[in-house]
Parts: structure tokens; sequence; C-alpha cells
């Protein structure tokens, strides 16, 4: 299990308690019903509040957690459960939905790759007009052949299992601490971000900060991307959230633009200092009137407020030469370069020169 307010994921025990917090009025009836709780159960497990199971294998544990699944909705979506090992400080404990824990136990592959961080970053360039690398953006990548995944996916899982904020943090810490190995001062790294898993832009991004300020980096060579699955409701948290990077000399970027949630009104909205429109318009545009339409309107609006515009997902040099003529700036593709582990051998000498 996770504690919040630290970096650390703790292990579900072979052995410990499963204990559930709720109504007991609402709760004991239904437990009963299915033949969980007995009359000696509830003595001797009913403790401060909390109904307490004791399991001497991972496979108990599972057989109790879907034991509880057969419970009635509305008892399993105001329920909170936690798993502790015999021996535990209180306190430490973090108490999860019960579909959290569900999660957990489900994937235990994913959870273990996001406990242990067997993930890295690869790189993928970034270009301007005249086809000079300007900088990179870190993507999420397995560490070891052995212990693969699909970003989306691992991201998915975290989201259900009420991981994705040390997920996002650890995958942001780990592309800046990278950036550092690879590649000089001057050139940007587009890091992306969870505008979601930041409950408080000031204490939450210090772990950002700090991990900048110890390597001794530059602010104003970082460029964080909002990347979001989710419509976003609060656009004030968000103006909040982008502050709080903007006075620290960070730049940001909205993702996607054209696409899913991150329609030209957000944009207009947020304002961000880099626009990258989604590679859904991009591929084909130079033959493609409505995609050309559309390119042109989101380089006219970038314009009005000072945005750099980038086409995401190029592949065809006429599609970049559109973009070039139609006022896009910046531009990443297979065409400049797939993500790979580290910058092309020859980057670091023409960067010097």
């Amino acid at each position: 299990m996770t504690c919040s307010n630290c970096s650390i994921i703790l292990p579900i025990k072979d052995q410990g308690l499963l204990k559930i917090r709720h109504s007991r009025v609402s709760l004991t009836p239904a437990l009963e019903g299915f033949g969980m709780l007995s009359e000696q159960m509830k003595q001797e497990h009913w403790c401060e509040g909390n109904i307490v199971f004791r399991y001497d294998s991972r496979s108990q544990l599972e057989q109790l957690v879907n034991g509880l699944a057969r419970l009635p909705q509305e008892c399993l979506s105001r329920m909170q459960v936690v798993v502790t090992g015999l021996q535990h400080v209180e306190g430490f404990e973090e108490w999860l939905l019960f579909g959290q824990l569900q999660a957990r136990l489900q994937h235990p592959d994913l959870v273990s790759i996001i406990n242990n961080q067997n993930f890295t970053s690869h790189m993928q360039p970034i270009v301007d007009y005249k086809l000079n690398i300007i900088g990179f953006e870190f993507l999420l990548r397995p560490s070891q052949p052995d212990k693969s995944f699909q970003p989306f996916r691992l991201f998915e899982v975290a989201r259900e299992a009420g991981l994705h904020a040390h997920l996002d943090r650890s995958a942001r810490i780990s592309a800046i601490e990278k950036s550092a190995t690879c590649l000089p001062a001057g050139i940007k790294r587009f890091i992306n971000f969870l505008p979601s898993t930041i409950y408080n832009p000031a204490y939450c991004l210090n772990h950002t900060f700090e991990t900048i300020e110890r390597l001794s980096m530059n602010t104003e060579d970082f460029v964080f991307e909002v990347v979001e699955t989710e419509e976003i409701d609060d656009l004030n948290f968000l103006h909040q959230i982008f502050e709080q990077y903007r006075t620290r000399g960070v730049s940001v970027a909205l993702d996607d633009v054209g696409a899913g949630y991150s329609t030209t009104e957000l944009m207009n909205c947020l304002q961000p200092d880099y626009v990258k429109i989604d590679r859904s318009i991009i591929d084909g545009c130079h033959h493609n009137n409505d995609q050309k339409r559309q390119i042109t309107g989101i380089v006219e609006s970038a314009f009005r407020f000072g945005g750099q515009v980038l086409a995401e997902g190029v592949e065809q040099m006429e599609d970049f030469e559109f973009c070039r003529d139609a006022g896009v700036s910046l531009a990443q593709g297979y065409l400049f370069g797939k993500p790979e582990p580290g910058p092309p051998s020859n980057f670091m000498l023409s960067s010097v020169i």
C-alpha cells in the first residue's frame, strides 16, 4: 500500500490484516447475509469501529476480497479498506477505496513496476523550421526487457489503483534526472504531467523543483506538458498549476490540441507557452483542406497570445512543409527521429558547435 505523503509503496504482505471502515449499521447485515461475519467474528474482529479480518496467505486475502466484491454496490462504493502486516505502526496506513485494493491485487506485476520504478525515459527529438534539434520529449518506457508494459496501460492501472500521483511524480523526476546525464544546458526538455495528480501546486511540485535544483539545472530548459485523459473541470486550478511552474521559470505546454479534451477553447483559456497540435490533424494535412483549416486556425489563435506551435506525429516531409509555411515553428515525429534511449550520437558535438 502507499502513504500519500511519502514516496514509497508499502507492499501487501503475504500474512496480515484486512481492515474495513464503514457504517456498522449498513455493512454488518450485508456481511452476515453473505456468511462472512458470524457472531463470534463480530466479537473478535470488531475493533474501534472497524471490521478486521486476518489472512494467512495471498490467496486467502484474494478470497476475502472476492467475497466482499459480492456485496451490494451501495456498500462497496462507500467502503474503505486497508491491508497491513500483523505488526505495523498505527498512523502509517493508507485507507483505500475498495476498487483500488481490487486493482492492486489484480495487477501485481504492474504495481511492482510502479513500486520498483522499473521504467526509464526515451527521448524523441523536437526540431525547428530549419530542422535543428532544439529539444527532446521524454517518454516513459520499460527499463528491463522482462518487465515490459504499455505506458498508457501502466497509467490506466495506476489510476484504478490510486497510484497515479505516485507514478506521475516518479516518472517526472526520472525524466529530469535522465536529462541531466544526456543533454547540455540550453536544450529544451519536454516532460509530461497529469494535473489530476496535483492537489496542492505549491506542495506537490516541490519534488520537481528540488530535483532540478539538486542537479544544478536551469528551470528555463524545462517545458511541462499537460497530458490529461479526463475532462478538466476546474480551469482556475489548472491556471494555479501553470503559475506555479512559470514563477519558477518553467514553461508549460498543452498536448494533443485538437483532439479529445484538449480543445482550441481550452487552449485559448489557458494560453500555454507551447501548443502541440495532435497527430491526427497533422498526418496527411498537406492534401486535406479540413486539416489545413484546423492547423491555420490553431496557429492564428496561438499567435494572439504568443504561444509557439508544435506539430506532433510528423511522418511526411510534405506535411512538415505545409505546417512550416502555415506558421508552425516546431515539429516532432518519426520523420525526424523515433523515441530512443538517448540523443543521436552526433548530437552533443553539434550542440557544442
